[in-house]
């Protein structure tokens, strides 16, 4: 029998902070750190180049710092550090199991990363590195969401893979309304129309002006990461220009 072949060459995993946190979502959990390496690896060794971004919500989230007093451009860089503090975690959990990594970073840390060069990048990721971007787009304003459709167009990623906590988006929240109804494809048009919130609407609008299919998946249930690299369409939503269809 043969082995299945994935789907994509090179992909782009948006995590976020809370994926890393514990039972309340805050702080780091090395119990899930390592689980999410292991859903990893199970892809990397497909073949598959693989480019990280994280978020830092489980440690700071710069909108929530300013809404309490703190000025926004500081609240921003506490939670681009933030995103470090996570890259660093994932990658010590990676190199464990034997993953060859690089973290870069989009502000300047040079004692524990690299700096964001796209050439370079790219060239980790041909050479079988995972590479974790961390510090966003090192501006304030933009989300990590807005930095990884960034990334992904910078490095030619062929898919975002937008890890959440449900599989995928739903017209209601589903933990909410049991009557919640899936997509199993939109429009990135519908996507911001409909304000559906899985991603902001900037990095909705960099995917569609570059054509970057964006895949909506639940992270935390065992070998959804590889399923969607196989091209399972009963894993996630798929947002692209396409005609919106709930399941």
């Amino acid at each position: 029998m043969s082995t299945p072949q994935p789907k994509y060459k090179r992909i782009l995993l948006k995590l976020s902070g809370e994926a890393l946190g514990g039972e309340s979502n805050f702080g780091i959990s090395a119990e899930k750190i390592q689980k999410l390496a292991e859903e990893i690896k199970q892809i990397y060794t497909l073949g598959v180049e693989i480019a990280i971004v994280v978020g830092g919500g489980n440690i700071f989230r710069g909108l929530t710092g300013s809404q309490q007093g703190i000025d926004r451009v500081t609240g921003d860089h506490m939670g681009m550090l933030a995103t470090m503090i996570n890259a660093l975690a994932l990658q010590d959990s990676l190199e464990k199991i034997g993953i060859p990594t690089r973290v870069q970073s989009g502000i300047e840390m040079d004692k524990v990363a690299e700096p964001f060069i796209r050439r370079k990048a790219i060239r980790h990721l041909e050479k079988g590195r995972i590479v974790i971007f961390g510090g966003g787009t090192g501006n304030p304003y933009f989300s990590t969401d807005t930095a990884a459709a960034l990334r992904a167009n910078e490095i030619c990623a062929n898919v975002i893979l937008k890890a959440t906590k449900v599989n995928g988006v739903y017209n209601d929240d589903p933990k909410k309304n049991s009557s919640a109804k899936r997509f199993s494809e939109l429009s990135y048009n519908d996507a911001i129309k409909l304000e559906l919130k899985v991603m902001d609407s900037a990095a909705f609008a960099l995917c569609k002006e570059n054509k970057l299919p964006i895949i909506v998946f639940e992270a935390f249930v065992a070998g959804n990461l590889k399923r969607v690299l196989l091209g399972d369409t009963q894993v996630g939503t798929l947002v692209s220009d396409v005609l919106t269809q709930l399941d």
